[in-house]
């Protein structure tokens, strides 16, 4: 009964998350052009840009991954907190820089402004390329994720197997047809579900299990203070300089990821965006919850090992929560592995039927075709790797964020310093790749207590500027407006002061 009552309330949402998805579109003729599909056609203001982006960050990763990390190691689960925060400060002024850049000269991603800033179009490929070996796991950890939610609030009922594939069919059939305004408008009735949810469990779990706050936290700081000091709990090597490296490097990384990038290049104007970065850090309060709830799963449910200490914060909820209330609990989960899965299999359509697919003479002029095409590929392969070498990807993932990191001195340094060459970028970017990897797959992760990325990336920004500067100076005829990225407030006041 308990099984079917959950099974029954999650499929209810998930007609609705599909129905949503196409109202999105309703009344647009032939669904729009590639722009249209990809960045909502530019047109998304402060609320949809709002809970898009936040829903960009909230993954399902803060339900299982960030309870899974506060039960397993404690304090270094924070840095999530730390540098998404730090991210949408850094994002209040690149954001809008790449908005105007993109807009000025019609590009839907960073693989179209890496090709527009060389001049080299093959440019954009290599770059869509080397992005989906790094975006391509974050669309198998969220299949896994929905998965590991469906299954587990379905009490069983429900199988591994067929819960990967409800997340695939799910998350292509909505986006195929309605993009990034599909997407937005699902974050929507996401957003709502994890701010009820996670409000209530926040009081709940507290009081039900340990009569409030008071003694649940004295019970911790006496019998797990471990928990809550660096380097947390084990031999975690998770210490304050892996803190601080690790929260700097990704509040870098994150304003050029391409889902985040696509986010920017979806709002309406600059203001919107500067808003949004003054709003997003609001929602980072959530992540505490599930944070917290890991926490108190120690005492709940202790011995959890391995895979299963992602799912502490759901056995507190099966636990003790009649079944209408786990399915609604699940939706959130579920839909917070959705729209960030919809946006990865998105931006990998767009970059491939922009930069990589348009090269050939028959896709150039379908290149929204030829995105939609790409999405589903990518979600089957995904879904495929899954059932097959569910380890592959996941070695992958531990590579992605700090592999992204190394595009930071061919995209940002690029976008604003006339002098980087060519040769200088694509250097660095092998070195910086090639160093990571390196230190990745040997297992040197974190390199002399720091992040192995942040090490990749100096040595990627020490080659760029010494091939820049001992090399031949390209000769590039465009002026610097045709090339610089600039923010479209100070471009506006620069005009005016000349006056």
């Amino acid at each position: 009964m308990n099984a079917a009552v959950a099974t029954s309330v999650f499929g209810v949402f998930m007609v609705a998350t599909v129905a949503l998805g196409l109202l999105a579109v309703r009344g647009r003729r032939g669904g729009g052009g590639l722009a249209e599909w990809s960045v909502g056609g530019r047109s998304l203001g402060t609320v949809f840009i709002w809970v898009l982006m936040a829903g960009e960050g909230y993954t399902s990763f803060s339900y299982l991954g960030a309870a899974g990390w506060g039960y397993n190691y404690g304090a270094p689960v924070l840095y999530v907190v730390a540098y998404m925060s730090c991210g949408y400060a850094v994002g209040y002024v690149v954001g809008p820089m790449l908005w105007a850049y993109a807009r000025k000269h019609g590009l839907v991603g960073i693989t179209d402004m890496v090709a527009h800033r060389f001049g080299r179009p093959w440019l954009g490929a290599l770059v869509a390329v080397l992005a989906t070996v790094f975006l391509l796991p974050y669309i198998q950890l969220q299949i896994t994720g929905m998965g590991v939610v469906v299954s587990t609030i379905s009490y069983g009922a429900i199988s591994l197997n067929w819960a990967y594939f409800i997340a695939f069919a799910v998350t292509t059939g909505f986006v195929v047809v309605s993009g990034l305004r599909g997407s937005a408008w699902v974050s929507v009735l996401k957003d709502l579900l994890v701010i009820v949810t996670l409000g209530f469990l926040a009081i709940y779990v507290p009081v039900h299990y340990f009569d409030g706050y008071g003694p649940f936290l004295d019970r911790l700081v006496t019998e797990k203070s471990e928990w809550l000091t660096f380097p947390g709990h084990g031999d975690s090597g998770l210490g304050q300089a892996w803190f601080i490296t690790t929260s700097f490097l990704n509040s870098l990384t994150v304003v050029i990821f391409p889902t985040t990038v696509a986010g920017y290049l979806g709002a309406k104007n600059a203001d919107v965006l500067r808003r949004n970065a003054m709003w997003l850090p609001a929602y980072n309060v959530l992540l505490f919850v599930p944070m917290l709830l890991g926490m108190a799963a120690l005492f709940v449910v202790p011995g959890l090992v391995g895979a299963e200490s992602n799912l502490a914060l759901f056995k507190l909820v099966t636990d003790s929560l009649p079944a209408w209330s786990v399915g609604i609990i699940g939706v959130a989960a579920a839909l917070s592995s959705i729209v960030p899965m919809a946006v990865f299999m998105l931006v990998i359509g767009t970059m491939w039927g922009r930069s990589v697919l348009s090269l050939v003479p028959r896709w150039e002029r379908r290149q929204k075709g030829a995105a939609q095409l790409v999405v589903v590929v990518a979600g089957s392969l995904a879904l495929l790797l899954t059932y097959t070498a569910p380890n592959t990807l996941v070695r992958l993932s531990l590579i992605s964020y700090e592999g992204m990191a190394q595009l930071l001195p061919m995209v940002l340094l690029g976008l604003m310093w006339r002098r980087l060459t060519l040769l200088g970028a694509m250097a660095g970017l092998v070195v910086g790749v090639g160093v990571v990897c390196g230190f990745v797959f040997t297992e040197n992760d974190p390199v002399w207590g720091v992040n192995a990325g942040i090490v990749a990336l100096a040595a990627n920004l020490t080659v760029a500027l010494v091939v820049t500067y001992a090399g031949p100076r390209e000769r590039d005829e465009r002026p610097d407006d045709e090339v610089l990225a600039r923010d479209e407030w100070e471009a506006d006041r620069a005009t005016v002061n000349a006056r």
